[in-house]
């Protein structure tokens, strides 16, 4: 079916003027407590610059499939214009913002305005401005944590000789360095990048053209607006189209765990700032109100309760989508603004929580002499043990057993358990060097370890490993840029 510039159709005449009623419902369902209950016009500014892309997209295909006339895609598609400029504060009141905007163009171009929802329906709509945004928002979330990743590395670089004690448990394990411990995290967030970016590549999907769930009767082309939305590609079904939600399920997980690094990252904060190990940039602390001599590593305990923000997230959201039967149901309405609010949450902390970390000052000599408690060179003599030919476990137990870092109690500890000295089995002077935390880290040398150049190394292939992420997440701006200027070129040859 299609129209010319002054012919009808019964959509366009069912949708007819506002005249202060709604489009969708005219002068049914205007009444009763339950209007207000129903809108979600406020919370949709989110999704406002988004609808307006999308039913440009929509128009200019309509017109190129000859769905719309030349002259009433014009006139609609200028009057998006001035809606755009006029901003979400100059709608109309309605349901939602898709609503509102159409209201806001039939004001403005008379009955003409309803061929815009020609061969749509709101479920495809909504849907596809969800995706629309989310996408700019996954891109947020990847620049700060590629940014955090720059800066963990940065800081590792200047710190790969600063001995540290390495815990497990919270107890005294082995010594490490500083570079080691923010490399960690810099892994950490490097798996939480890919995670951002397989949730955005499947989130970038149209379900334009899937109208209520059951397609359409007129003559569309699903893949010119996927095309022109920069949509990398068009969810095949149509029912799976309207009702999917499952992209915001796996986008608001990826941040939750993102969410769940940045938790750790702060819980160390807070515990080395305890002990003296470090401390924060006034920026990213704060003070008592009544004791003066209080700097309190507040920025990271809150990074710490971001976490709760993203789960409670996540949570309601599971549970929304839970057990909801195809195709399009009012829940899911409930169902973008816990991405939002967990997406929200965690960007902010993901540069609040590295910018605190790396702009701390370090107590190398504190560092040090922790290093130095709790006999965390343990490991190192087991080791000299058993390359010298005494089996793991014996070794593991003579080094028990002499259970402190001086080199008498260990020779006892080895005629105890293997019957002879200890220096029938290792050189003195080995043993010494091993006892020494910044001896011992340089012995670990293993790819992964905090041996200075084996962290040099790690450091290089993470610098690679981010550098190819830029790419990746430029090359997905660069998309939508693109894809940007392309429906402007086609909307200014039309208005």
């Amino acid at each position: 079916m299609t129209t010319d510039d002054t012919g009808t159709d019964d959509q366009a005449d069912a949708e007819g003027g506002s005249d202060g009623a709604g489009v969708v419902r005219g002068e049914r369902f205007t009444g009763g407590p339950a209007r207000s209950f129903l809108s979600s016009l406020a919370a949709d500014e989110r999704l406002f610059a988004a609808d307006i892309a999308v039913d440009r997209a929509h128009v200019v295909m309509l017109a190129e499939q000859a769905v719309v006339g030349r002259s009433d895609a014009a006139a609609i598609l200028g009057a998006l214009a001035e809606v755009a400029a006029a901003g979400h504060g100059s709608l109309p009141a309605g349901e939602d913002v898709h609503e509102a905007i159409e209201t806001a163009v039939i004001d403005r171009v008379g009955p003409v305005g309803g061929r815009m929802h020609t061969a749509r329906s709101r479920n495809d709509e909504v849907a596809t401005c969800i995706r629309h945004r989310l996408r700019e928002d996954l891109l947020a979330a990847l620049a700060a944590v590629l940014g955090g990743r720059e800066r963990l590395l940065d800081g590792a670089a200047e710190h790969t000789e600063t001995v540290m004690p390495g815990y497990t448990h919270l107890q005294p394990a082995q010594p490490t360095t500083v570079a080691h411990w923010l490399g960690s995290y810099e892994r950490a967030l490097a798996r939480d990048t890919a995670r951002l970016v397989d949730a955005y590549d499947r989130v970038n999907q149209s379900p334009l053209g899937a109208a209520a769930f059951a397609g359409t009767t007129f003559d569309i082309d699903r893949g010119r607006t996927a095309d022109l939305l920069g949509f990398d590609g068009v969810v095949e079904n149509a029912m799976d189209a309207v009702s999917a939600r499952d992209f915001l399920l796996e986008s608001t997980a990826a941040v939750t765990g993102l969410a769940v690094t940045l938790a750790g990252l702060a819980e160390d904060g807070v515990l080395f700032a305890h002990r003296g190990f470090l401390r924060l940039d006034d920026e990213y602390a704060s003070t008592s109100s009544i004791m003066p001599q209080k700097k309190n590593p507040d920025t990271l305990e809150l990074v710490r309760g971001r976490t709760g923000d993203a789960a409670a997230a996540l949570s309601g959201l599971v549970t929304t989508l839970s057990g909801l039967p195809r195709a399009y149901n009012r829940d899911l309405q409930r169902a973008g603004r816990h991405a939002w609010d967990a997406i929200d949450s965690v960007t902010a902390a993901t540069e609040v929580a590295v910018g605190a970390v790396t702009t701390a000052g370090w107590n190398e000599t504190a560092l040090a002499a922790a290093a130095e408690t709790g006999f965390g060179t343990a490991t190192g003599v087991a080791d000299l043990l058993a390359r010298a030919g005494v089996p793991f476990r014996t070794a593991h137990e003579v080094v028990a057993r002499a259970g402190e870092a001086r080199p008498e109690a260990l020779d006892e500890a080895a005629q105890a358990v293997l019957g002879e000295s200890l220096w029938s089995h290792v050189d003195r002077a080995a043993v010494e060097r091993v006892l020494d935390p910044a001896e011992s880290v340089t012995t670990r040398d293993s790819r992964g370890g905090p041996a200075p150049d084996a962290m040099a190394a790690s450091l290089g292939r993470a610098r690679d490993n981010l550098a190819a992420d830029r790419e990746l997440l430029a090359d997905r701006r660069a998309q939508l840029d693109a894809a940007e200027r392309r429906l402007d070129r086609e909307v200014s040859r039309r208005v």
